[in-house]
């Protein structure tokens, strides 16, 4: 007979692949560039300068604060 080998069911986080990083979602300030700049599942989608973004003042100046990249 082959010998008996116990299987830990419930504590293997060892055996567990790390989670990959998160994706980016969303409309963010890219300073870079100088743009708005969406992604989809961490690909960028589109980007448009400041001057042709559809947002009033306020939402450019927090998306440039809270938001840039």
């Amino acid at each position: 007979m082959t010998d008996v080998v116990q299987l830990d069911l419930f504590g293997g986080e060892e055996l567990c692949a790390p989670a990959p990083p998160p994706f980016l979602n969303g409309m963010y300030y890219e300073r870079l560039t100088d743009k708005f700049v969406s992604f989809v599942l961490g690909r960028r989608h589109f980007e448009v300068s400041p001057g042709d973004c559809l947002g009033d003042k306020a939402w450019k100046e927090k998306m440039k604060r809270e938001r840039a990249i």
